[in-house]
């Protein structure tokens, strides 16, 4: 199968609609092609394709910053003397004398499928910015490696930030260039957009599914992003960012597990089975220790509880990580009903102020509320859940390309 950039670059007809036109990239680390050339060296060979300037998303252009909130500064590339400019630094949309230094920016990003991943976020803020100042804007399609299952509540109205780009559930199923069809719509913008997709591609496809294991080799598209166990896992672990646990940062499995020296991971499973073992189906949860080298618990032992989404106890269609790790933090609150498990408005998450992490990260706090709530049940999250995911299947329906 082809991605996006293996397609530019096998169609001369396709790079002949470039020429004579400045052309600017916004790539990251796992921007390579077929035979793993960053995309940006691969362009900057084609003599048709005249590179003006470059962009790099959050964590950079080739990957510098290790952890969330650590921005990336402008600089001149120092192979092809063109500016690199960040899109998470001093700004996160791109300025007018950015937009100036090219006619037609190519998105070549490799997504992970869910809402908090920045790099939506970042094509929202060039779409619409290409829209007001008449730029075109293609997207060099990549898979979700999460694929097409859509789960989690939808971002409530007034709760859009860096890590909520639209009223979209948490894992929204969709590739960046089909998000980009729906952001257009969604927004009503006048832009110039095509989508160079992919060849060979097949979302429902085993054993990857999202993610054509036997032809593609796994690039991190940023520092914690390791594996595809991590992206398929991510739509729920990532919620730990926003509580006092650790979600295995400054370990070798970050945002495949979560824990903290002062639970007991055997019990929170047992609570976890007892409370909604439909929840769990479709994958394994295995309770393991872990000293973090940085971040939160940094230095101390903590008894964690890993997701494991592969091998024989995967099933794709079954497996639900927001609820899996909704309900990690609700066996938690049972078991220790007095236990810090929220990070406080203190922790400014993403550019945010005054408002909890968590709520920031589901758009919304009727996730928290419920965890918090000792009445409340599994069945009564799924009541709230369940039409927001049956709404958005419908909704993206129209924006589906493969």
């Amino acid at each position: 199968m082809n991605f996006g950039i293996d397609r530019l670059l096998a169609d001369a007809s396709l790079r002949k609609e470039l020429e004579g036109r400045r052309v600017a990239l916004l790539a990251h680390p796992a921007s390579v092609t077929k035979d793993l050339t960053h995309s940006l060296d691969a362009l900057a060979q084609c003599p048709e394709i005249r590179l003006s300037a470059a962009f790099g998303p959050q964590h950079g252009l080739r990957g510098d910053k290790q952890d969330n909130m650590m921005e990336s500064p402008d600089f001149i590339d120092p192979a092809l003397g063109i500016p690199v400019f960040s899109l998470y630094g001093e700004v996160r949309s791109p300025t007018d004398a950015m937009m100036e230094s090219f006619d037609v920016i190519l998105i070549d990003l490799q997504d992970l499928g869910c809402r908090i991943y920045t790099f939506i976020t970042t094509l929202r803020y060039i779409l619409e910015k290409a829209a007001e100042k008449g730029k075109s804007v293609w997207v060099l399609d990549r898979p979700n490696p999460a694929g097409r299952p859509v789960e989690g509540l939808t971002l409530r109205s007034g709760w859009e930030s860096f890590v909520g780009a639209g009223e979209m559930p948490m894992r929204h199923g969709l590739t960046m260039g089909e998000l980009g069809l729906w952001f257009i719509d969604r927004l009503k913008l006048n832009v110039d957009y095509r989508i160079v997709g992919m060849e060979g591609y097949d979302p429902n496809a085993a054993p990857g599914y999202g993610w054509p294991l036997a032809e593609r080799i796994w690039i991190n598209p940023s520092p914690n992003a390791p594996n595809l166990n991590m992206a398929r896992a991510y739509a729920g672990t990532v919620m730990v960012e926003g509580a006092t646990l650790s979600e295995g940062r400054g370990t070798t499995r970050p945002l495949e597990l979560f824990g903290a020296p002062d639970i007991d991971a055997g019990r929170v499973i047992a609570e976890m089975q007892s409370l909604a073992p439909e929840w769990l189906k479709g994958c394994t949860l295995r309770d393991c220790w872990f000293e973090p080298t940085f971040h939160k618990h940094v230095g101390k032992l903590c008894s964690g509880v890993h997701i494991h989404a592969e091998g024989p106890g995967y099933d794709h269609a079954m497996f639900k990580p927001w609820r899996v790790q909704a309900l990690g933090f609700k066996a938690i609150r049972r078991l220790y009903p007095d236990y810090v498990l929220w990070r406080g408005t203190d922790f400014k998450y993403e550019y945010t102020n005054d408002v909890l992490a968590i709520d920031v990260i589901n758009g919304g706090p009727l996730l928290r509320e419920w965890v918090d709530d000792p009445a409340a049940t599994p069945a009564d999250l799924d009541v709230l859940t369940i039409a927001d995911e049956q709404a958005w299947v419908e909704e993206r329906r129209a924006f589906l390309r493969y």
